[in-house]
């Protein structure tokens, strides 16, 4: 109490200071943890993540991995296992960094509505507000081109429901299109990409479907034009440093490239050859292309920082990045009814729908039958995955680093953390 005086005070006179104080003793300050008893769940049953995540390395389907598991906001388990890096013989440790893909979506969208609480934007302005190039898009259907008749919104880029895709649509004319403009290269940044998008027809008008795809890179953009920031410095001063996730963002530093792990291909059957080595990765130097959708590295305890202000409304450990009714959009399906469900190619998750940045459960279905109706969450490319459960004030990560996506680990763990829910 007397240091926020001090600190109200000293702004007078001192600017941000202050504040940036403030921000440093979130970063130092370690996540309250607790046993599992104290947060009504069962040890004995927790026991079993560890056997079920050892199996999946004796079977060499991953090399390694992390699971952390928070409930009631604190930390009941952060654990590490197998290898980072399988080359190097080099173990698996709670802070090793890994490549989050698209779980970097979530955190550029939360960076849009922070701009929208600013009142800077509006998740209903069409796009081309910011994005000129957007005003006459166009709508690849039946083989042709034509303008697009409903304007893409910015809660369509939030949602995927703009009509981009990542250039594997079957959508020749859509596809043959990415190719050829190379979006999402790294070497480019965000302000050529946007010079790209009016080549890019849509595969569908928008809001009339659901798409995974790069809108969130293209949003990225918006964020950059809005604040007048790179997304980078955006991400890192508005979340980021406010949080304490010191160990995220689009590239590893040096001094930091003894956590980062190896990522690995597999043929999902025990094989696994190296992917990507951490000390000859792309990651190590800054890219142009400062991916929202997808170029983000982090740690399971940065990203649960994030989570834990989502879960807390908006709010982590005193300090307030976005408002509950903000919140509560991000993690509400947004998806108009007429667009059904999420899915992928003819994989429909039933029951699933999409918020302004997290996929969203609301009812049952055969698609993962070990969710819970209000859970929402997401992954990456590397096999990366998250979820919460707000009736049960329970968020899990897990981190490992295997090409393609597999969703061996959070299928094969989802079940048993839920049943060590005890009360």
């Amino acid at each position: 109490m007397i240091r926020s005086i001090l600190c109200m005070i000293a702004l007078l006179t001192i600017g941000h200071e202050c504040l940036q104080a403030q921000t440093a003793d979130v970063a130092t300050k370690k996540l309250p943890t607790a046993d599992a008893a104290d947060v009504g769940m069962s040890a004995d049953t927790l026991a079993k993540v560890d056997e079920a995540m050892q199996e999946s390395i004796d079977d060499n389907r991953i090399p390694g991995g992390i699971v952390m598991i928070a409930r009631h906001g604190k930390i009941v388990m952060h654990q590490a296992y197998g290898k980072m890096d399988l080359e190097a013989d080099k173990p698996m440790k709670p802070d090793t960094i890994v490549r989050i893909y698209s779980m970097s979506k979530a955190i550029t969208t939360a960076a849009a509505l922070m701009l929208y609480e600013d009142g800077k934007l509006d998740i209903n302005d069409p796009v081309s507000k910011y994005l000129p190039e957007l005003k006459n898009v166009q709508v690849a259907s039946d083989g042709e081109t034509h303008p697009a008749t409903q304007t893409m919104t910015i809660a369509d880029l939030m949602r995927h429901t703009a009509g981009y895709t990542y250039g594997r649509s079957g959508n020749s004319l859509h596809d043959e299109a990415f190719k050829e403009l190379d979006m999402l290269q790294r070497d480019d940044s965000l302000e050529t990409m946007q010079t790209k998008l009016a080549k890019l027809p849509l595969v569908f008008e928008p809001g009339t479907d659901w798409q995974y795809g790069i809108s969130i890179d293209v949003l990225g953009r918006v964020v950059e034009v809005v604040s007048g920031d790179s997304l980078g410095d955006f991400l890192r001063n508005r979340i980021f440093d406010p949080l304490g996730m010191k160990d995220t963002g689009f590239f590893v530093p040096a001094d930091k490239v003894n956590r980062f792990a190896a990522n690995y291909n597999t043929d999902g059957k025990g094989e696994l050859t190296l992917g990507d080595a951490p000390a000859e990765s792309p990651y190590l130097k800054a890219p142009a292309f400062e991916s929202g959708g997808g170029g983000l590295v982090s740690t399971a305890e940065d990203y649960m920082r994030f989570l834990l202000m989502i879960a807390g409304g908006g709010e982590f450990d005193g300090t307030r990045l976005l408002k509950p009714e903000t919140v509560a959009m991000m993690t509400t399906n947004q998806v108009p009814e007429s667009v059904g469900w999420i899915k992928f190619g003819k994989e429909v998750r039933g029951g699933v729908g999409f918020g302004f940045g997290f996929s969203v459960r609301e009812s049952m279905s055969d698609w993962d039958p070990d969710g819970r109706v209000g859970e929402y969450g997401w992954g990456g490319a590397a096999s990366t995955h998250y979820w919460v459960s707000p009736k049960d004030e329970l968020v899990v990560i897990t981190l490992e680093q295997i090409m393609p996506y597999q969703w061996l680990t959070e299928f094969k763990l989802k079940g048993l953390i839920y049943d060590a829910i005890l009360e």
